[in-house]
C-alpha cells in the first residue's frame, strides 16, 4: 500500500537522523532526497512534492534546527507541520449554511468518481444534522443516472427532484424554486461528469452557476486518481472555483 510504504520510508529516514548528534546541511539534503523519493513512490504529484521539499528544506536549514540541541526531532516536527499544512491545516472548515435558505451545493467531477452516491451520503448527513436537503438530478446523459440518484436518495431518506432530460441549468433553477416552496433548506446538485476534463463539461457547469446562485462547489475525486488528481482539481478550480473536495474510495488499498 502506498501510504504504508510512505510511512515506513519516512520512519527509516527519521531513524537515521536521530542517530546523529548534530546535523549538517549535507545530512538534511540527503534526508530530503529520500523524503522526496518516498512521496513520489506514494504517487504524490511531482510539483507538489517538489514544493513541499523546498519548504521543508528551507525551514530545516534555519536557526531552529541547526542550533537546536535536538536537531533530528526538530526536522521531524517540521515535516509533520508541513504535511499537515499541505493537507489543508488542522482547522475544520465547515460548509457555510446561509441564513436565508436554500443553500445550494454543486457536486462536480469526472465520471465514475462517485458523485451520485456521495450526493445521497451528503444528503443523509445533513438530514441527521436537522436539515431538509433536496437532491437534484442534473446528470441527464449517463444511462440510469437519474434512476440511481432516486434509488440512493430513497435509501438515504432524502427527496429527489427530477425533470427527465431537460437542460441541467433549467433543472437546477426549477429545483431551487421547488426547494423554496417546499421548505428544503439545502439543495444538492448532482451534475454530469466526463471520462476526462473537456470544454463541454466546464461550459455546462458554468451555465448552471449562471442559472442559480451556487454557494459551495464540491469536487468529487477518486482516491485512485493518483498524481492526475492535482491536474483535475486545477482544471475544475480554474473553471468553477472549487470550495472543497470529497475524496472517495479511501477504504481501498490506494
Amino acid at each position: 500500500m502506498a501510504f504504508e510504504s510512505l510511512s515506513q520510508r519516512l520512519g527509516g529516514v527519521f531513524k537515521r537522523l536521530r542517530g546523529k548528534g548534530k546535523l549538517s546541511e549535507a545530512d538534511i539534503k540527503a534526508a530530503m532526497r529520500e523524503v522526496r523519493m518516498a512521496l513520489l513512490e506514494a504517487d504524490v504529484n511531482y510539483t507538489v512534492a517538489k514544493s513541499f521539499i523546498a519548504q521543508v528544506t528551507e525551514r530545516a536549514m534555519g536557526h531552529e534546527v541547526m542550533e537546536s540541541l535536538t536537531p533530528a526531532q526538530q526536522v521531524i516536527k517540521i515535516v509533520n507541520e508541513e504535511l499537515t499544512a499541505l493537507m489543508g491545516g488542522d482547522e475544520a472548515a465547515r460548509i457555510h449554511i446561509k441564513s436565508k435558505p436554500p443553500t445550494v451545493l454543486m457536486l462536480c467531477g469526472l465520471q465514475g468518481n462517485g458523485k451520485t452516491t456521495h450526493a445521497a451520503k451528503l444528503g443523509k448527513w445533513f438530514l441527521k444534522a436537522g436539515h431538509r436537503p433536496l437532491l437534484v438530478a442534473c446528470d441527464v446523459y449517463r444511462p440510469a443516472a437519474i434512476e440511481q440518484l432516486q434509488v440512493v436518495g430513497k435509501q438515504a431518506g432524502v427527496p429527489v427532484f427530477t425533470m427527465g432530460t431537460e437542460k441541467p441549468e433549467v433543472i437546477a433553477k426549477a429545483a431551487v424554486a421547488h426547494a423554496k416552496d417546499h421548505g428544503n433548506d439545502i439543495v444538492i446538485l448532482d451534475t454530469a461528469g466526463r471520462l476526462h476534463v473537456d470544454e463541454a463539461l466546464m461550459a455546462e457547469l458554468g451555465r448552471i452557476r449562471e442559472a442559480v446562485t451556487v454557494d459551495e462547489v464540491l469536487l468529487v475525486v477518486d482516491a485512485m486518481a493518483g498524481q492526475d488528481a492535482v491536474n483535475v482539481a486545477k482544471a475544475f478550480n480554474e473553471a468553477v472555483a472549487v470550495d472543497g473536495i470529497i475524496l472517495t474510495k479511501t477504504d481501498g488499498d490506494t
